[in-house]
């Protein structure tokens, strides 16, 4: 996996295509990373306590790391894949 915890990335394909953001977690073993911002899920939280209401939590799930690609800071445009000479 070529992608590492906090390298900038690319959403390239799904409903967030086209959002940019750091990656918080990388999951090798499963192929998947965990994008800021990206691919957000609500998650209903019951009260805790009494008195207390229930809420909506909104949480980052993983993406396939093949639905992401490395972009460069520095030119801010997308890094191209090195491909070998035949």
């Amino acid at each position: 996996m070529k992608i590492k915890k906090g390298d900038n990335v690319i959403v390239i394909t799904g409903r967030d295509k086209g959002k940019k953001g750091t990656v918080v977690k990388a999951l090798p073993t499963i192929n998947k990373v965990v994008v800021e911002g990206v691919n957000m899920r609500k998650k209903h939280q019951k009260p805790r306590k009494s008195g207390e209401k229930g809420s909506m939590i909104e949480t980052p799930r993983p993406l396939h790391v093949s639905n992401v690609k490395n972009t460069d800071t520095a030119s801010k445009k997308k890094v191209a894949s090195k491909k070998k000479a035949a």
